[in-house]
């Protein structure tokens, strides 16, 4: 089964893949249509969209309610608690310089989002 881990922010959008047992940063977008071209073009089974214990967790549930108005594939929510803190200081640890880490944070958030549901639900 093939599944899209989203880390939603207001300015970037964080995608993730997996197939099977093994999430991979994809692409960070900047909108909705984005997603929705990549979800058709992956053949995405299911979309699982990251949730923060900040106030942008209510604005991230609202983004993906509305995607899964448009698509016909199941839409769940995940805990994403820390997830971008992780990815920063994953990338800081790889020797990743800091124009080319901005860039990537989000679609790493999202793996990490992504892998942790994946060991959450097997």
């Amino acid at each position: 089964m093939r599944l899209l881990g989203i880390d939603w922010g207001e300015k970037k959008i964080g995608l993730a893949i997996a197939e099977d047992a093994l999430a991979e940063p994809y692409a960070v977008v900047a909108t909705r249509d984005q997603v929705l071209k990549i979800i058709a073009k992956e053949k995405i089974e299911k979309i699982i969209v990251g949730l923060s214990e900040s106030a942008s967790a209510q604005k991230a549930r609202e983004f993906g309610q509305a995607l899964s108005r448009g698509v016909t594939v199941p839409v769940e929510f995940s805990d994403e608690t820390l997830s971008s803190h992780d990815a920063r200081r994953l990338a800081i640890e790889s020797g990743i310089g800091r124009k080319k880490r901005k860039g990537l944070e989000d679609s790493y958030a999202a793996a990490i989002m992504l892998q942790s549901y994946l060991e959450r639900v097997r």
